[in-house]
């Protein structure tokens, strides 16, 4: 990240290099997407499409994907895609299948992305690729009272998002435990979708494309151990 240099070098006196982050060396090889294959291969419509990204952990799914899918009925216009994570069993998401604008797929998270019109994402690396995707997205988290009330205490952050702490402001709307509800998700939602708020997301994640220094990483980090030999 691009606050670490500063971290290593002012507090702590290691000359280091930022070389950028290899999420976008990883997206420059990314394939496009057919979306009329795409679509008819996982069963959608024509409607836009919103991902839910509810993250991979079982705790986190079973306390943020009810509260992401309780928008559903709210925006009938657009069908909602649910990007399964690997290590859970299908068996599990089924029984949040329960409406026909709610779909599954299942390790195609970033082909679902490339036909994405917004997103819902739980907290994590997958908020940084939301943003790489150009993708307008909210950021939700819910965990159980005592860890968020010791995490608090424990880590002064103003932000929690990949996105927010790179840029350092609030580009991304971050729901927070009681935050995290439908009342606000809707809210929210509809500024990603119909407002202002959708073209400064995007302004916002051009300047984060920008911090993270452009692809190359690997080609850089190479090219610096070669100079210092």
């Amino acid at each position: 990240m691009p606050f670490e240099k500063d971290f290593y070098e002012t507090k702590h006196q290691f000359k280091v290099h930022f070389v950028g982050h290899p999420l976008l060396d990883a997206m420059a090889l990314k394939n496009p997407v057919d979306e009329k294959a795409f679509r008819l291969a996982h069963n959608l419509d024509q409607k836009p499409i919103i991902a839910i990204l509810p993250g991979s952990r079982m705790q986190e799914l079973r306390k943020n994907l009810p509260i992401m899918l309780s928008v559903v009925k709210a925006f009938p216009n657009y069908q909602f895609v649910i990007a399964g994570a690997p290590s859970i069993a299908i068996e599990f998401y089924k029984g949040y299948l329960t409406d026909e604008n709610i779909h599954f797929i299942t390790n195609k998270t970033y082909d679902l992305l490339l036909v994405s019109t917004a997103a819902i994402v739980t907290s994590g690396t997958a908020t940084l690729e939301t943003a790489l995707f150009k993708v307008p997205e909210i950021v939700c988290y819910k965990g159980s009272w005592a860890s968020y009330q010791i995490g608090k205490r424990l880590i002064k952050l103003k932000y929690i998002s990949l996105v927010n702490l790179i840029l350092n402001k609030e580009a991304v709307t971050e729901l927070i435990q009681s935050d995290f509800n439908t009342k606000n998700l809707k809210l929210e939602l509809y500024k990603i979708l119909n407002t202002e708020k959708r073209t400064q997301i995007f302004e916002a994640y051009y300047e984060l494309e920008e911090q993270l220094g452009g692809a190359g990483a690997s080609a850089k980090t190479a090219k610096l151990i070669l100079d210092h030999f």
